[in-house]
């Protein structure tokens, strides 16, 4: 696997000759300012800013777990339609409630070009939720006539998100910054009951992501946060299918330190999504297995736009061997496990 590792003094994603950043970065960026990409046709054509604006595609999403309780929030921009999507799950209630929003031509949607100080805002058709990243705190509220969402997720000291860019298609790259095991305080109500997530030692994850992605392109996803057989906190990041261009967005948390995975293989039956899933590398450092409890899909086919979404919610079992050669173990970690197909 080759890895580039971008050290200190990285800023912007593009560099004064256009290039982006590719591989393992490990400094904070400041900002992906892709406008500054000399984006081309795959005949070599220099497109316009306005293109170049068209074609930028962008998402933020923010999961919330503990054993018996899971949600997901996304607001994503596609420019010719944004979306916001809402869901909880309780063991008790099953999928308690599920909301999804769509507006044309981007309408509602603000999403900022700093992944540190990522301001994601969706307001449309009686719908408002925003993501606030402020260097180590995400702050995340969501306002309709049934929900009220305000947690904040926290970093602990020396915590080290994974952030990756890595080549997507002829003339395209995508960027991609994400978190997980992290500390969740702070109210879900719905329909007037009120979940406080300390009190449930709720802990979320936020995946950041952006880029001129291929015209169409599909992936798996997994990513838990939980505790394992020793009571360390453990985050997990796992996708095929995106970033893997020489590199892969795969990794670890232990107790916020973050270690470098190879690639992986999803294994799974379409056709019946509820049943087990596997997750194994090739190396034999990860072996995964998922028991869904639950489904949020969604379809989208507008012609110039599409989207197959499958977004599973359940529990992890199995072992993961950290840097170190040193076994992580768990057993019934709550976690996502993804099935998407795109056309954007």
């Amino acid at each position: 696997m080759v890895e580039l590792v971008v050290g200190k003094g990285m800023n912007k994603l593009i560099n004064a000759n256009g290039k982006p950043q590719y591989g393992w970065i490990k400094e904070p960026v400041s900002e992906v300012n892709y406008l500054d990409f000399p984006l081309t046709t795959t005949m070599d054509k220099q497109l316009s800013v306005s293109s170049k604006k068209r074609k930028f595609n962008q998402f933020h999403f923010i999961g919330v777990l503990t054993e018996d309780f899971m949600a997901g929030l996304a607001i994503v921009d596609l420019k010719l339609v944004s979306n916001c999507f809402f869901y909880v799950w309780t063991k008790e209630q099953g999928l308690l409630i599920e909301k999804s929003v769509i507006s044309p031509f981007g309408l509602g949607a603000r999403l900022s070009s700093s992944p540190d100080e990522a301001n994601s805002h969706f307001s449309f058709m009686g719908t408002k939720a925003s993501i606030e990243q402020s260097g180590p705190t995400t702050r995340v509220r969501l306002n309709s006539k049934q929900v009220q969402v305000d947690f904040s997720l926290h970093q602990g000291q020396n915590y080290e998100p994974l952030r990756v860019c890595s080549q997507a298609g002829y003339t395209g790259w995508v960027y991609t910054q994400k978190t997980a095991g992290l500390e969740a305080n702070g109210h879900i109500s719905i329909k007037g009951q009120n979940f406080d997530l300390k009190a449930m030692n709720a802990l979320g994850s936020v995946d950041w992501s952006c880029g001129y992605m291929r015209r169409e392109t599909a992936w798996n996803w997994a990513c838990f946060s939980g505790r394992d057989e020793l009571d360390r906190t453990i985050g997990l990041n796992l996708a095929s299918g995106v970033n893997e261009t020489g590199t892969t967005e795969n990794g670890l948390w232990v107790d916020g330190k973050l270690h470098k995975l190879g690639g992986v293989r999803f294994e799974f039956d379409r056709n019946h999504m509820e049943r087990p899933w596997r997750v194994v590398s090739e190396c034999g450092r990860v072996t995964l297995e998922f028991h869904s409890q639950g489904c949020r899909s969604e379809k989208l086919n507008v012609g110039l736009l599409a989207s197959n979404f499958k977004q599973m919610f359940g529990h992890y079992s199995g072992s993961i061997l950290d840097d170190e050669g040193n076994p992580v173990v768990f057993k019934n970690v709550p976690g996502y496990a993804e099935d998407h197909y795109a056309k954007w």
